[in-house]
């Protein structure tokens, strides 16, 4: 196997674990409201989208800059965090709602750039270590 193909397949695998989340988001939002615990529904969706943030951003970073990855990654969740509150007006008990859709933003912002300020601080621990 070539260098190239396995870099490929590297990338490829970076994706798995946020298309494996964003399953994990729908299959809950598919559950009826009464089945969801009260009180959770705020937090739940920051926690969710902070994660899912996250995951995006490894292999954006991978592909592009910092600055792009945390924004390409925003950008999709919040777009997936849409249809999201879409799906949600088909389930019993479950209503779309904005300001669940903020939290969601917020979350995948403040998830991307957790991601990213680590892989920076991991990327300048190695570079002091690899000087040394």
């Amino acid at each position: 196997m070539t260098d190239r193909t396995t870099d490929r397949t590297k990338l490829v695998a970076l994706w798995i674990p946020a298309l494996v989340w964003m399953a994990v988001i729908f299959w809950v939002s598919s559950l009826p409201g009464s089945e969801i615990p009260g009180g959770y529904a705020t937090p739940g969706h920051f926690i969710a989208y902070s994660v899912l943030g996250g995951l995006l951003a490894l292999p954006l970073l991978r592909m592009t800059g910092r600055d792009r990855a945390i924004a390409l990654a925003l950008l999709a969740a919040s777009i997936y965090g849409i249809t999201d509150e879409f799906h949600q007006a088909f389930v019993p008990m479950r209503t779309p709602d904005v300001a669940d859709w903020g939290v969601d933003t917020l979350g995948a912002f403040l998830g991307a750039a957790a991601v990213a300020w680590a892989a920076l601080a991991l990327s300048r621990a190695r570079e002091r270590r690899s000087r040394q």
